[in-house]
């Protein structure tokens, strides 16, 4: 069973940064697509920032400017560095990893607790 653990969240106000962690208990990155999602109060759950098992960094149109995916594989850890942050980023920021064949979009694979981003001044 695959545990992944978030850090990094917090309170932040508008135009700062922060960088989320997600620490994986075993090494799944040879065989998992890691990704960081999103979830807003009344809004569907987003994909922020993924990549490929292979290293290839992905991210969907309305994301690429202000955030960053980054991994280390030795420390079993994929970060999110988030830039230029703004109030409409509040939400609750979840790790995810899956299998290459499901996709960035069906839900599957392994989810971690979350971690709350509020923007605010």
């Amino acid at each position: 069973q695959v545990q992944l653990v978030e850090s990094g969240g917090g309170l932040v106000q508008p135009g700062g940064s922060l960088r989320l962690s997600c620490a994986a208990s075993t090494r799944i990155f040879s065989v998992n697509d890691m990704g960081w999602y999103r979830q807003a109060p009344g809004k569907q759950r987003e994909l922020v920032a993924g990549v490929t098992r292979d290293g290839t960094t992905h991210y969907p149109d309305s994301m690429k400017g202000r955030f960053t995916i980054s991994r280390d594989i030795a420390k079993n850890t994929v970060y999110l560095q988030m830039n230029s942050l703004k109030p409409e980023d509040t939400a609750v920021y979840y790790c995810n990893a899956h299998n290459p064949t499901r996709g960035w979009t069906s839900g599957a694979g392994y989810w971690g607790q979350g971690t709350q981003v509020t923007v605010s001044s």
